[in-house]
């Protein structure tokens, strides 16, 4: 992919000006990862006022990313046609006004027809980025830099959302989470257009409509598969939208191998050390999305934290995250980056163990504990696998090949809530024990989920409240022990993978 600028470089010689537009750039980042993790702190408020069913509770939570994510590629390709801070800018326009409209949500459903169209935006945000970024940092060793802040906003944002969500909510109602993206896009909307220089690819191939909809319908119905299978069981239903992707993802893959200007270049995975990044990419956001989704519900409905409370416990976590993702640049000129990105994951997959061995007593301290050793991993191995995806391909493809990584990020959010989350919830269902004398609306509200049980509790006498109460805290827990299983094999297994192909390549 050919980069053309409109803006000479020149115009952003100063290292303090391209620093400051650096700043501007990552605000798009951050509002992405909080956006993704801030709604598990707002999900017990938001299930007392609508009280989902637990897939639409799911769904609030994923279609955000999934839509985002299923858009990536196509709003990547869109932004080397019309320029890559045009699209920035209606991305943020669009971000900022459907928030607002997000935050006064009458209904479950009007919820969840919000994230969508915040995914639609939030995918016009992500691509133009990291492409600006490589623009403005002519340096290589200050762009090095410039990108590892940059992903290390990705990781911190993911931790920062339960802070600023948890006190948000302790103050204001759940929509204040939504109002949060006006104040941090209004600085963008001001200052790109003086600070950023434009760019796009001077010989764009044409859209290819056909291409957009196989994306939407190769993501889209294998997410929906998963989360429909993990709550209702294995049905024709499921197994039919998995078959639709299936199909749907090989036709996409024949459709840009035959392409001579393809959305996105599939060649790019015959490279092993590529290919292996993006799934240490992927499985380390799975891990840290679905610990996040876990650990939300954990600290406010059984150990009683309120949101705020709650939320500060993953600010050991959120600094250590941002600490190691930019102190892991200088130390990979001296060790070999896939090695780092190895102990990053290894680092990961020890955040479950440790979460494991203490499920029995699973205070705040064991909580900040295994939260900060999560962390530390996922900063060092997004921050390694991100330059990597980047150094490990012809300069010419680098905007297809960060495309992909931010896909990967994105797909990583959705899979770790849609996996993970329906694990517990499936748990939840099977090992809750309900007192009697239920109604049959209070009984389906609260084998849902532990957040109806909570909704139910607080209408109950507080003699039976208080039964129902300990055996959702009892069925919620009894998932720990086979999802901190499941995660840590995972990543452990991309470890793996990271390490036969470098030394493949090598």
């Amino acid at each position: 992919m050919s980069l053309h600028v409109d803006v000479p470089s020149a115009s952003i010689s100063t290292p303090r000006r391209a620093w400051v537009a650096l700043a501007v750039l990552v605000l798009p980042v951050v509002l992405i990862a909080v956006d993704n993790t801030v709604l598990a702190f707002a999900l017990p408020s938001i299930a007392e006022d609508f009280r989902p069913a637990a897939t639409t509770q799911l769904w609030i939570v994923d279609v955000y990313s999934l839509v985002l994510a299923a858009l990536l590629v196509t709003m990547g390709s869109l932004g080397d046609r019309i320029g890559r801070r045009r699209l920035l800018m209606i991305g943020a326009s669009g971000f900022a006004v459907v928030s607002a409209a997000a935050a006064f949500a009458p209904s479950a459903e009007y919820l969840v027809a919000a994230r969508a169209l915040l995914g639609v935006f939030g995918a016009m945000l992500m691509p133009s980025t990291l492409s600006l970024i490589r623009n403005i940092f002519l340096d290589a060793s200050a762009r090095r830099l410039a990108i590892a802040l940059w992903a290390s906003c990705f990781t911190a944002g993911s931790a920062l959302g339960p802070i600023v969500g948890g006190a948000l909510l302790q103050h204001f109602h759940w929509g204040a989470v939504f109002l949060i993206a006006v104040p941090i896009l209004l600085p963008l909307l001001v200052l790109a257009p003086r600070l950023v220089p434009e760019s796009r690819d001077p010989h764009p191939g044409p859209v290819d409509p056909l291409s957009v909809l196989l994306t939407l319908t190769t993501m889209l119905p294998v997410v929906w598969a998963i989360k429909s299978a993990a709550h209702d069981g294995i049905s024709w239903l499921a197994v039919a939208a998995l078959l639709v992707g299936i199909v749907s993802g090989v036709s996409f893959v024949r459709r840009q191998r035959r392409s001579a200007t393809p959305m996105l270049d599939v060649e790019l995975f015959r490279c092993a050390p590529f290919t292996s990044s993006i799934l240490a990419n992927f499985l380390s956001i799975v891990g840290l999305i679905g610990f996040i989704f876990f650990v939300s519900q954990h600290l406010q409905l059984v150990l009683g934290l309120s949101p705020l409370a709650a939320g500060l416990v993953t600010l050991p976590g959120a600094v250590l995250s941002m600490i190691a993702g930019i102190a892991v640049v200088p130390v990979a000129k001296r060790v070999a980056p896939h090695v780092l990105m190895i102990v990053g994951l290894i680092l990961v997959a020890a955040g479950f163990v440790a979460i494991l061995l203490v499920r029995h007593d699973l205070d705040v301290v064991a909580i900040i504990a295994s939260f900060a050793i999560l962390e530390i991993g996922v900063g060092m191995s997004q921050t390694i696998s991100n330059d990597t995806i980047v150094a490990s391909v012809p300069a010419a493809k680098s905007g297809a090949a960060s495309a992909v990584s931010e896909t990967a990020y994105e797909l990583g959010a959705v899979v770790g809530t849609a996996t993970l989350g329906t694990i517990f919830t499936a748990y939840y269902r099977a090992s809750v024990e309900l007192p009697g004398g239920l109604t049959d609306l209070q009984t389906a509200d609260a084998r849902e989920s532990i957040g109806g049980a909570a909704s139910v509790a607080g209408t109950l006498p507080p003699a039976m409240s208080g039964r129902l109460m300990d055996s959702a805290r009892t069925a919620f827990d009894a998932g720990i022990a086979p999802t901190a299983t499941i995660a840590a094999v995972l990543v452990l297994l991309a470890a793996a993978v990271v390490a036969w192909s470098f030394r493949r390549a090598g």
